[in-house]
């Protein structure tokens, strides 16, 4: 039996794919896989929270048309075999708690399980940043979403009680312990998906591809905004905001690992107030109601900062809250929202916890 966590991310938003900078963490949210060998022709999946089962034979794996889950599963099998490695069947059952859409990486969780689990199921010998990789090109091969690492990072290596300061082009990470003294972390869901997210994404990265061509740069984490106004007549306006704002996030992150040191909540909120209004009015990945959350966040003295977390179009704000007025604060927004939306909010308390590993 295998634990997958899913994870969160305290700021560095849509800078992995631009060889940048993370602050993400495992959390105590994820994915339970029991796995055996079988003697049979078929391998066998049963997701037991849709009550689905899924078999199919290992020699005929291709990305099935709109197969949601079943694509994270048999994009881990078929890129483990494009290694030349050998599986033989498998009997599975997988469950989770992480709440799908919500901007905490189920996939990942989920890719992580699987491969996890065949590695140690048939002894294959696999790194965990081998690991990783073929869960990220599952992902990019029969998920369709062209994703950076960070996910599939953060769920594998996850540290207890701390998140990890994640450089995205080295795959290395050093991880700080998270002490944020008087305040906790809430994590908002508007229980909302829009459509856009998987569309918008691939074609977020390839804007910034494009602008790094443009530079003569690597990826945009080798651009500094000097270089970025040099090329600004010969780009979009749209295309130059989306690039700037993922300068100026680097930045961000970097300058938060320093502060996190030195314990100031009030200048780490600060930050997650301005990543997310880049994310909102320059990389435009949001959506009204994660703004009207972040709106709420700010016209209240006892939330330090707060941003939206994940792809966007969607899913969570993540909330520095001071823990003595984190029930008023809960009942408080959840009231407000469901006045504005006329449909309800969830709201989740996490703790950071450790990455991938066997159930002992």
């Amino acid at each position: 039996m295998v634990f997958a966590p899913g994870r969160i991310n305290l700021i560095g938003e849509h800078t992995d794919y631009n060889d940048g900078f993370a602050f993400p963490a495992a959390i105590n949210k994820g994915i339970a896989l029991a796995i055996s060998k079988n003697n049979s022709d078929k391998s066998k999946v049963y997701a037991l929270n849709k009550e689905e089962l899924y078999e199919f034979s290992l020699d005929t794996i291709k990305p099935l048309e709109n197969g949601g889950w079943r694509n994270y599963v048999l994009g881990v099998v078929s890129e483990i075999k494009k290694r030349g490695l050998n599986i033989g069947n498998f009997n599975s059952v997988f469950a989770g708690n992480i709440p799908g859409g919500a901007g905490m990486s189920s996939s990942a969780a989920l890719e992580n399980s699987f491969v996890y689990g065949l590695n140690e199921l048939f002894a294959l010998g696999l790194s965990k940043n081998e690991m990783i990789l073929i869960s990220q090109k599952a992902e990019h091969n029969y998920a369709g979403v062209k994703c950076g690492i960070m996910d599939q990072y953060a769920s594998m290596f996850g540290v207890k009680r701390s998140a990890l300061l994640l450089d995205c082009r080295t795959i290395a990470s050093q991880p700080f312990r998270i002490d944020l003294k008087k305040y906790t972390l809430m994590l908002i869901n508007t229980n909302v998906k829009h459509d856009l997210s998987e569309s918008a994404y691939n074609e977020r990265r390839s804007v910034c591809e494009k602008v790094s061509r443009k530079l003569y740069v690597k990826a945009l984490r080798d651009a500094s905004i000097e270089n970025l106004e040099a090329i600004k007549n010969e780009i979009s306006s749209g295309d130059y905001q989306k690039a700037l704002y993922i300068i100026q996030e680097n930045k961000r992150v970097q300058l938060f690992s320093e502060i996190i040191q030195e314990g100031d909540v009030n200048a780490l909120g600060k930050l997650l107030y301005q990543s997310h209004e880049g994310l909102s009015t320059k990389y435009k990945v949001s959506c009204e109601e994660l703004d009207f959350l972040i709106a709420q966040a700010k016209q209240n003295p006892n939330i330090a900062g707060a941003r939206m977390m994940g792809g966007g179009f969607g899913g969570c704000t993540i909330n520095l809250v001071l823990k003595s007025e984190y029930k008023k604060f809960r009942k408080d927004i959840s009231t407000k929202f469901k006045k504005e939306y006329g449909k309800a909010c969830a709201i989740y308390k996490v703790k950071l916890s450790q990455g991938t590993h066997l159930i002992k």
